[in-house]
């Protein structure tokens, strides 16, 4: 069994339609299938910042909608935690890779801890993780 942690990018490539990703992620099984607590963090953030700059009616039920979705997220894939393990392993990188971000290293350590593969377009930060493998699931099959 491989176990697939989708990043936030990704995500938001699912949820807008991205053909390449959707038919990559019908492809595997769900339960190979994974995002972290950290990408529904950012998601989170990124729609209550939507719902505070929300000017009319049409933007504000938009922000709401994506509120929702993020909120039922869980119920159709799994979420990994922030476990006492992938912490510590966060914390560890952190001082290793003080240059890339928070959030970043936080979605690696968990990946990390799960013996799981990143699905994210990030090679450039990414790829300075030590043991951290990944793919990109963007890019069209051929």
């Amino acid at each position: 069994m491989s176990l697939y942690v989708v990043d936030t990018d990704h995500l938001s490539l699912l949820r807008r339609g991205h053909p390449a990703v959707v038919a990559r992620v019908q492809s595997v099984p769900p339960r190979d299938l994974a995002i972290t607590v950290i990408t529904i963090e950012e998601q989170l953030r990124g729609w209550f910042t939507q719902v505070r700059k929300a000017r009319d009616a049409l933007e504000l039920f938009g922000a709401y909608e994506g509120l929702r979705q993020v909120a039922e997220t869980g119920a159709h894939i799994r979420v990994l935690p922030f476990s006492l393990g992938a912490v510590h392993r966060y914390l560890d990188l952190r001082r290793r890779l003080p240059r890339l971000g928070k959030l970043d290293l936080a979605i690696s350590a968990i990946a990390l801890e799960s013996q799981g593969t990143l699905v994210t377009r990030n090679r450039r930060d990414y790829e300075q993780v030590p043991g951290l493998a990944f793919e990109d699931w963007s890019a069209p099959v051929g």
